[in-house]
């Protein structure tokens, strides 16, 4: 029989070697893996491992984790054909906020200084594991070049989750919102205002002044709630139509 040449040196006594008192644990390591399975049964991503690569190195950088807030679960208004849903749209901005950041002064929105490089998002989106050719698609229905209003992304985004106007601008004002999950999810009217226009010029069903009657009616009813615009004032019952 073979035997290598180290076979018969003493292998050293487990306590010495596996003592609690010799190995040195940080503190920290226990929870490390612990959140991170969390994060990644919440998550559901597509491509684990490129993932969880991006998800260290946020980790290690102290930048926003590509975590959903919640587990979500396939909704009825939601394209089968899509990889994107609205928590990850939510992971989106909220990694980029730094530079979607949108500012608000006296109630304008100053929407046209908020770019991101593409290649940026490019990369937030390969991380996230969702398909490029979709976000080609909507780089390509936006007919954005180097840089991109995130905005206007937003909007488009959420129009690719969603079947009508009034799904679309739900769900932004949900990401867009600083009320907690499950709030009002109150935007200022302003930022409504043109996530509205944005959207009505890509699918034309409003005509002009059927636009300006619906804004001017629900910019009276946000004058009533602070200057904000929140999902119960365009989706209830006796709330003027919006297209379908």
């Amino acid at each position: 029989m073979l035997r290598s040449k180290d076979a018969n040196r003493a292998m050293p006594p487990p306590d010495t070697m596996f003592s609690a008192q010799q190995i040195n644990i940080p503190t920290e390591l226990p929870g490390i893996p612990k959140q991170f399975t969390k994060a990644a049964i919440r998550t559901q991503p597509h491509d684990v491992l490129q993932w969880s690569a991006a998800y260290f190195s946020s980790l290690s950088s102290e930048e926003t984790l590509p975590v959903k807030e919640r587990l979500e679960m396939p909704v009825a208004t939601q394209k089968t054909d899509t990889g994107l849903t609205p928590g990850l749209l939510k992971i989106l901005h909220k990694q980029g906020e730094p530079l979607f950041l949108i500012s608000f002064w006296e109630g304008i929105t100053l929407l046209g200084d908020i770019m991101n490089a593409k290649a940026e998002l490019e990369q937030r989106w390969k991380e996230l594991c969702l398909p490029m050719e979709q976000l080609n698609s909507i780089i390509e229905l936006g007919n954005f070049a180097t840089n991109i209003v995130w905005i206007e992304f937003l909007a488009l985004g959420s129009s690719a989750l969603n079947g009508t106007i009034t799904t679309s601008l739900k769900c932004a004002c949900e990401i867009l919102t600083a009320d907690p999950e499950g709030g009002a999810a109150r935007i200022p009217f302003e930022t409504f205002r043109f996530l509205f226009t944005y959207l009505n010029n890509f699918d034309g069903e409003m005509p002009q002044d059927q636009i300006d009657s619906y804004l001017n009616s629900l910019k009276e009813e946000a004058k009533q709630q602070f200057g904000m615009v929140q999902p119960l004032n365009f989706t209830g019952l006796n709330k003027p139509k919006l297209p379908n």
